[in-house]
């Protein structure tokens, strides 16, 4: 267990594919949404597209496989598509157990790049929402990550110094919002690693 709380006085952690294990579940929303309209989303693109706003994809996509589509539309099916299969999302272990160790102790947040309620439901769903004293979600910042906006928010909420944070992250435009933030970033793959 990596004890931090020597050094550090707020945990901020990302909720997608970090505390929460929604990847595999968001890709099967993404792959029925994207099929109604006659769309390939390929897995490996899937994840090299982590971070990147829903509508932005499926333009990008539709471009170029030349599909003409409401973007906003399918963005919206592709999240209903999600809620139905919430229950079926697990929690990524040794993240968890991080979070587990020190809620106690330290003032901890999520900040992430999902809907401030879809966030709420899924760690409630997961029985660990009350761990948190703040949940900032894309809707509740002008600029979603890698902007730092998220993460300085976060910090705020929690009456934390973002220079005195420790973020936990998976994708690339996560730790460079915590990064921006001035943040310490914990890739979680190298906690990962051990399994």
């Amino acid at each position: 267990m990596i004890n931090l709380h020597h050094h550090y006085d707020g945990l901020i952690f990302d909720m997608d594919g970090t505390l929460a294990d929604t990847m595999p579940t968001h890709f099967i929303a993404w792959t029925r949404a994207m099929a109604e309209q006659g769309i390939v989303f390929p897995e490996e693109r899937f994840y090299a597209l982590g971070g990147v706003p829903a509508t932005v994809i499926i333009e990008m996509l539709a471009q170029e496989q030349g599909k003409t589509i409401d973007a906003e539309q399918v963005a919206e099916a592709k999240e209903v598509l999600f809620m139905e299969l919430l229950q079926e999302v697990q929690p990524i272990i040794p993240v968890k157990a991080i979070a587990e160790f020190h809620r106690e102790h330290i003032p901890m947040a999520v900040a992430t790049g999902s809907l401030k309620w879809v966030a709420e439901k899924i760690l409630r769903s997961l029985g660990i929402r009350e761990w948190f004293a703040a949940v900032v979600g894309a809707d509740d910042v002008a600029r979603p990550k890698p902007a730092p906006d998220t993460y300085l928010r976060a910090a705020e909420l929690i009456g934390v110094d973002p220079k005195r944070c420790h973020a936990f992250e998976d994708t690339e435009l996560g730790m460079q919002a915590a990064r921006n933030a001035g943040m310490q970033v914990v890739n979680i793959h190298s906690l990962l690693k051990s399994d």
